[in-house]
């Protein structure tokens, strides 16, 4: 171990200190902060003195019995709660380890995951009823070498290096309006659309200048309106009337079927992009091939295939 590390290490708050701290500035007497904590007065009060002396700051002032965060407490309270939120979370997380269950860890992109794997994984873990799904949505792609992923379900253009995939299926693009928008206009032309409000994707941006490039546009014209992260966000504000929504055909399907959008134009667009599994090379986890056998068997549509593609 080198000195370095040595001296990080003895600066290092321990967890009772940080809850000490945190509970005196919450309730501003160390006997408050022992009720709350279920300590003794005296094991709160040693833990804020070693915590000042650790630090080698003076985190409250002391007056007539009561307890006032200095600057310097002020400073590091946030970063204590962070610390320990941050430590309650993995905690959690790690509980699911703890039962008979083996835990299959899923990245997806946010949109896609609510609108075509949400719907598989109820009868998936019904057949395979000692899985557990650990499911996180995900808009950057995954980094197989730090992140605990079993599976990425992202478009072709955020597969990592070294990294074996599955395709489901090919992006489509179509503009979708809610129908009282349209009134009675079907299949508009790219000119009446542009005299619509254009909802915008704010992490794929140039959606419509991609739909558009083959009209002569002004490009600002096709970049105005109101701007969202995700797709499900541009397709509700599109129901509330906001303006056109160009979304992948999966995403719209559910508001198209409930009749809260319409097409506006029968013409779609087909991004080259698609929709795909994801899994490190040579270190597929066998819960992992599981779901993804079970998604090639035809259940999800999804084409079958064998090895990297």
């Amino acid at each position: 171990m080198s000195y370095t590390h040595e001296m990080r290490q003895s600066y290092t708050p321990s967890v009772p200190e940080l809850r000490a701290f945190i509970a005196c500035a919450q309730h501003g007497t160390t006997t408050m902060a022992a009720s709350n904590l279920n300590l003794t007065q005296s094991a709160i009060s040693r833990s804020v003195a070693s915590l000042e002396q650790r630090l080698g700051v003076i985190l409250f002032e002391r007056v007539r019995k009561r307890l006032t965060l200095s600057p310097a407490g002020h400073a590091f309270l946030p970063k204590a709660q962070s610390i320990l939120a941050s430590l309650d979370d993995a905690a959690v997380g790690i509980m699911a380890f703890g039962g008979g269950e083996t835990v299959l860890r899923i990245a997806a992109l946010p949109s896609f995951g609510r609108a075509w794997l949400l719907p598989k994984l109820a009868p998936f873990l019904k057949q395979h009823s000692g899985i557990r799904i650990d499911l996180t949505a995900r808009l950057s792609p995954v980094d197989f070498s730090t992140d605990t992923i079993d599976i990425a379900i992202m478009r072709t253009s955020h597969i990592p290096p070294f990294a074996e995939t599955i395709p489901i299926m090919p992006e489509k693009l179509v503009v979708v309006a809610a129908p009282f928008i349209l009134g009675d206009r079907s299949d508009l032309d790219d000119q009446s659309l542009l005299n619509l409000p254009l909802l915008q994707q704010s992490t794929r941006p140039t959606l419509w200048l991609d739909w558009f490039k083959s009209h002569d546009t002004d490009p600002r014209r096709a970049l105005r309106g109101a701007r969202m992260d995700h797709f499900d966000m541009v397709v509700d504000a599109a129901i509330a009337g906001m303006g056109l929504a160009i979304v992948p055909d999966i995403i719209a399907q559910p508001a198209l079927d409930r009749g809260d959008l319409a097409m506006a134009t029968k013409r779609h667009f087909e991004t080259g992009d698609h929709y795909t599994m994801i899994t490190p090379v040579g270190g597929m986890s066998q819960t992992a091939r599981l779901f993804i056998d079970w998604v090639q068997t035809g259940i999800a549509g999804c084409p079958k295939t064998d090895g990297a593609q």
